[in-house]
């Protein structure tokens, strides 16, 4: 495979569907793109690679939602990790790039050596669409389960969607001859979109806590058929998901010939955050002028940071809607009544 043809491939999802099986999927490449989230952050390696999981789940879920719309991947948790979170901005125009930009919340203390998913902890996976000023938000949550982000992602999909859901990840760093080391990940996502559920609300699921899975889900045919993309999805290799010499549609032919791949346009994705100063003074404005006065600085400055990509905002208070002469209590000064 040639260079131009590698970058062709890279930060993108491409949509397929596999017509025998009544399966749809999607391969994703991510190398610029996690390079560009990950290097927002120093963070120690257990908490890198989670990330970068996640936010390889959000572009192969996120390539569904239509343009404008926004789709948000989060896990909250009482773990060393406490929070990772993602955004997926679809394009603003077709053809236009849809955006990611992730981070995460971390007790460095507590943190251990491996990026094991036991670093979690006990918690919930959530998904958010968010379609516009106008539109209620979507939000779906299920506990953490499966011993991955993956697994919990599939646990999402069964039991909140009742979409049997499958994900092949890889995710790390690597080298090409002639460039530096950086982050590449790829990943396949398949899904069979039943005709009807067999599963009767209150019976409890085969997963773990008594969660849906796809068994609980599938019988007769529509079964067989997801159980034989499976066993072919589990022949993949990481450097088939990842490496520079295999394309999209080259791997799903190996994979998939036998159950008649279709592929549709790909979709190019790449990093991006939408904070503005427009958008830090309008989260800023539900703060009351005592709080604005314990984030007001010495110099009389209201500062903030961007979490997602690091921006830093400088306001003078006046700016805020409040009056110049705020309250700002010194060191050791009390804040409350006497």
């Amino acid at each position: 495979m040639t260079l131009g043809a590698q970058i062709a491939w890279d930060d993108t999802v491409l949509p397929f569907q596999l017509d025998r099986s009544d399966i749809r999927g999607r391969v994703a490449r991510l190398d610029g793109v996690l390079d560009r989230v990950l290097a927002q952050h120093a963070y120690p390696a257990p908490v890198e690679a989670l990330v970068a999981e996640m936010a390889l789940l959000t572009a192969l879920i996120g390539q569904t939602v239509k343009l404008r719309w926004k789709l948000s991947l989060q896990v909250r948790s009482d773990g060393p990790v406490r929070l990772i979170a993602t955004d997926y901005y679809g394009p603003r125009e077709p053809g236009e790039a849809a955006q990611i930009r992730a981070y995460a919340s971390f007790d460095r203390e507590r943190l251990g050596p491996e990026p094991d998913f036991a670093q979690i902890g006990q918690g919930y996976f959530a998904i958010l669409i968010d379609q516009g000023s106008d539109m209620t938000p979507y939000k779906g949550i299920t506990p953490l389960a499966g011993g991955s982000l993956a697994a919990c992602a599939e646990t999402y999909f069964a039991q909140s969607e009742q979409i049997p859901t499958r994900f092949s990840l890889s995710f790390g760093r690597s080298s090409v001859p002639g460039q530096g080391e950086r982050w590449r990940a790829g990943g396949v996502m398949l899904q069979h979109m039943p005709k009807a559920s067999p599963f009767v609300a209150g019976e409890g699921g085969s997963g773990e806590g008594g969660l849906l899975s796809a068994e609980d889900i599938l019988e007769g045919a529509e079964g067989e058929n997801w159980n034989r993309a499976n066993m072919l999805l589990d022949t993949v290799e990481t450097l088939e998901l990842v490496g520079p010499r295999v394309q999209p549609t080259d791997l799903l032919v190996r994979l998939f010939h036998e159950e008649q791949p279709r592929v549709f346009d790909p979709q190019p994705v790449k990093f991006g955050c939408t904070c503005s100063p427009e958008r830090v003074r309008q989260s800023l404005s539900i703060y009351s002028a005592r709080d604005i006065g314990h984030m007001t600085t010495e110099d009389g400055r209201v500062t903030a940071d961007c979490q997602f990509c690091g921006a830093h905002y400088q306001f003078d208070p006046r700016t805020l809607g409040f009056e110049a002469e705020l309250s700002v209590p010194q060191p050791g000064e009390s804040d409350g009544p006497e």
